[in-house]
């Protein structure tokens, strides 16, 4: 018998994303050393009746402030607030969006906030750096973060002069393919967007209601359509943010069917909620980009995530107060994008997936955290449960039922767009790393405790 564990988790069923088991989990130094067998630690944890998970990893949050044209935008969470409500929701690995400062270097941006994160965030963090104006530095900036272990990169199509700068986009994502950067791609057509717009400005009907006409379906679509041909012309893999149509997903799956290195994600919003709800007073709560669309649209992306056709649903988190998105004075063009996600993703997507058949278990497990632990070079370190992995466990209790109150989550927005569900399954307990961070209502882990990950390449499914 082992007698030299730190932490024992007893008597759970062991879910991954290739099977399950009943069977004890021995931790020494944050790590898993033992499955199975005789064992005893310092501390343990009875898990009898509940499931041991893997920890989720959201690849996609937004904790450090936008910056752009000279301005910085704080959104309502930071790593403090925004970790702690990873941790509660059972998320124990983070990818964190960060912007540039202006004249700001790659290597230098992901320096910058990973030591913000490495100071606040609870939970483990990588960074991912927005490219928004290649240049003549670029190839040797994109190797730099290579050498570093930061391994991803991410480009709007959406925002300000990308199609003046395609050309150059187009030759970093050849660069970043080479020296093993996945990049993350925002999908809209800005061309699309601005005409639209404009069409609703003209006409007045320039409120929150007519969201998602101003912009259409077709941008998105148009916009994976055009990334995949950049990603078919240099050979480099893509991984397609928040993708929230029909249309989208079909010329994903296509390019697929290819054999592209073409990964999708997407988003809880897209799953439980349709366009209908820009109609009502809380409309402006719905809004992200891209927008809500239709029921046909809600069933394809529940149908390609229980299929393999799309990889992740990642929150894509960018919480603001209530007053911030319901202002009175916001048109289509001002609107505030996003919402509060990172402590909902899991319990609602395992109340609304796996009980209600739409998911098995195990695909529940690979959709929040092994899929994304493989795509951004985390795995096997993240994203399983096995010897030699961190132990970033979550001991799920299936029966939990728990009414949804925003105003008692972690998050500082405040609200929830599930306000009043009642969600059935929820962590019981957070283990990040071997330290439990979240027990039963409570955060208990103290704030720095997160690090950044050293990744490797991307890694196909």
């Amino acid at each position: 018998m082992n007698e030299d564990l730190d932490l024992v988790v007893r008597g759970g069923l062991m879910v991954t994303a290739a099977g399950e088991s009943v069977a004890d989990i021995g931790v020494v130094d944050g790590r898993i050393v033992q499955i199975g067998g005789p064992m005893s630690g310092a501390r343990e944890i009875d898990a009898t009746g509940k499931l041991v998970l893997p920890g989720g990893v959201d690849m996609h949050v937004h904790l450090s402030p936008v910056e752009m044209g000279g301005t910085s935008q704080p959104w309502a969470d930071d790593f403090v607030s925004g970790s702690r409500a990873a941790a509660a929701g059972g998320v124990t690995t983070i990818g964190n969006i960060g912007f540039p400062q202006q004249q700001e270097r790659l290597p230098d941006l992901v320096e910058r906030i990973a030591a913000e994160a490495a100071r606040d965030s609870l939970v483990d963090f990588v960074i991912h750096p927005v490219l928004s104006e290649p240049d003549d530095r670029t190839e040797a900036d994109l190797a730099r973060l290579a050498e570093l272990g930061h391994t991803s990169v991410k480009i709007f199509m959406s925002i300000g002069d990308f199609d003046a700068k395609a050309d150059a986009f187009v030759k970093a994502l050849d660069v970043a393919g080479r020296h093993g950067l996945l990049t993350m791609v925002h999908c809209e057509d800005v061309c699309v967007i601005e005409h639209a717009t404009s069409e609703l400005d003209d006409k007045g009907d320039s409120g929150l209601r007519h969201y998602g006409e101003s912009r259409p379906a077709l941008s998105e679509q148009v916009a994976v359509k055009r990334m995949i041909a950049f990603a078919e012309v240099t050979g480099a893999p893509i991984y397609i943010v928040h993708l929230g149509s029909e249309g989208a997903l079909a010329e994903a799956r296509a390019a697929r069917g290819r054999g592209q290195r073409v990964h999708v994600e997407t988003r809880p919003i897209y799953l439980y909620f349709t366009d209908e709800r820009f109609a009502g007073d809380d409309g402006a709560l719905f809004v992200g980009n891209p927008p809500l669309r239709g029921a046909r649209d809600r069933d394809a992306l529940w149908a390609g995530l229980a299929a393999g056709h799309v990889d992740t649903c990642c929150t894509d988190h960018a919480a603001w107060t209530l007053a911030d998105k319901l202002d009175p004075e916001l048109t289509v063009s001002t609107a505030r994008p996003g919402m509060s996600e990172l402590e909902t993703l899991m319990p609602v997507l395992y109340s609304e997936g796996v009980r209600k058949g739409r998911l098995t278990l195990q695909r529940f497990v690979e959709v929040t955290s092994t899929n994304a632990a493989k795509l951004f070079g985390l795995f096997p370190q993240k994203g399983t449960i096995a010897v030699g992995s961190d132990a970033d466990l979550v001991v799920w209790d299936p029966q939990a039922r728990r009414p949804i109150v925003g105003a008692e989550g972690m998050s500082r927005a405040g609200y929830s767009l599930y306000e009043g569900w009642d969600v059935v399954g929820a962590p019981a307990q957070t283990i990040s790393r071997g330290e439990v961070v979240y027990a039963d209502g409570a955060v208990l882990g103290e704030t720095g405790h997160g690090q950044l990950v050293h990744r490797g390449p991307t890694r196909d499914l």
